[in-house]
């Protein structure tokens, strides 16, 4: 398990950690480690912004303590911290020390932070032992911090923690029958219901919106979610596609894209989406299928058009940057084909995709799937859940419950 103290991701993982540790018949190794920049972080500071919020929504609803003796990390305290916690490594402690360390750094307690240092001996202790985790963790295929890596598959934070509980139920590694209680408690606090009819209060929100990219498995494993949500609301769903990363300028690295796609394929197992075979849309491909989705909203089609293409690219193998692809998900969605031909020769579309873009970006978010209502954004579908506790806040009048 790698973990990096300025992580926030890191420290709502290592919360869970005894637990597993106590429950499941494994052994945990863990690792001070720093998650690789450069194109495997194409904007670190929105990264670093916007992590803050979302592990802070997470944490309250998982009810960690999260920067509740501060109101931001001690971060002044971050290279003292890191020299006393490597100094550890190969000792009994080390463990111990690493969790500790980064609960009084997300908690913002930098009184004791101040005092989370080693002697002399251990300045710039920390540079060797997270470049030898780096190497490692290099090694086995991944990047990123908050990561946990069992028999060749990886798992990032607690967004992923219930899918190794699951296997390793499976594999019969439980000590007990009954689960563990707090780390049952992810899963419960994740679970929502939507309404059966929109509630009255929903006519006042604006609009919910969502921003897709026609490359990304994430995206089209969302699209379903988002249409149940929009309409159990009453909502107005406006879907705001934008350029692929790498068509905005931003790299993909191959380690990176191939760990999307191998765990966008689990989720989409979980989530019961057909998934498997799929033709790379970036390029031409993408671009037509802009042109399109712009003529489909003309008329009325726009999610059917989305979903349809999301279909085919990732479960078919659909090349849309031919005419038999596009004509074979054009008329799935009722489009009439002489005027897909004629919107696929109009650049219009660029003008608005770019507005997307910057809208996005605007919200904090550069990545997607992003979904907004007002100025609430979350980022990636595995935070619908979160953006249906705040629609209920939103609806919460004090009049009763939903219905």
């Amino acid at each position: 398990m790698f973990l990096q103290l300025d992580d926030p991701y890191s420290y709502l993982l290592a919360h869970y950690l005894p637990s597993l540790a106590r429950e499941y018949d494994i052994e945990l190794c863990l690792y001070l480690s720093q998650a690789r920049g450069g194109e495997f972080q194409p904007v670190p500071e929105m990264l670093a912004e916007y992590a803050v919020i979302d592990c802070d929504r997470l944490a309250r609803e998982l009810g960690i303590p999260f920067l509740d003796k501060g109101t931001s990390p001690p971060v002044e305290h971050r290279l003292a911290m890191l020299d006393a916690v490597a100094a550890c490594r190969g000792k009994e402690n080390f463990d111990e020390e690493l969790l500790q360390a980064l609960t009084v750094f997300w908690r913002g307690d930098a009184e004791v932070a101040s005092r989370r240092r080693g002697g002399t001996e251990a300045n710039g202790a920390a540079d060797k032992v997270i470049l030898d985790s780096q190497q490692r963790q290099k090694q086995l295929g991944h990047y990123n911090s908050a990561m946990l890596h069992y028999e060749g598959e990886w798992y990032w934070g607690v967004d992923r923690l219930p899918r190794l509980l699951d296997r390793l139920h499976k594999l019969g590694a439980a000590k007990q029958a009954s689960p563990d209680r707090l780390l049952a408690s992810i899963s419960q606090a994740k679970q929502v219901a939507l309404p059966v009819t929109p509630p009255s209060a929903a006519k006042n929100l604006p609009p919910l919106e969502f921003f897709h990219s026609i490359r990304s498995p994430y995206s089209y494993l969302a699209l379903r979610r988002v249409f149940e949500i929009a309409d159990a609301y009453g909502l107005e769903l406006r879907l705001r596609p934008v350029l692929p990363m790498v068509m905005r300028g931003m790299q993909v690295p191959m380690q990176k894209l191939l760990y999307i796609l191998k765990d966008a394929a689990c989720e989409a197992e979980r989530l019961g989406v057909p998934f498997g075979r799929f033709a790379d849309p970036v390029g031409p491909a993408t671009e037509r299928c802009l042109a399109v989705f712009r003529y489909a909203e003309s008329e009325k089609r726009g999610r059917d058009f989305l979903q349809n293409a999301g279909e085919a690219i990732w479960s078919q193998a659909v090349d849309v940057a031919s005419d038999p692809g596009m004509r074979k998900v054009t008329g799935k969605t009722g489009l009439f084909w002489p005027d897909v031909k004629a919107a696929m020769e109009d650049d219009e579309w660029r003008a608005t995709i770019e507005g997307n873009r910057e809208s996005m970006m605007a919200s904090g978010c550069w990545g997607v799937p992003t979904m907004r209502i007002g100025d609430f954004a979350v980022w990636g579908q595995d935070r619908d859940w979160l953006l249906v506790r705040h629609i209920e806040e939103l609806c919460d009048t004090g009049d009763g419950i939903l219905v």
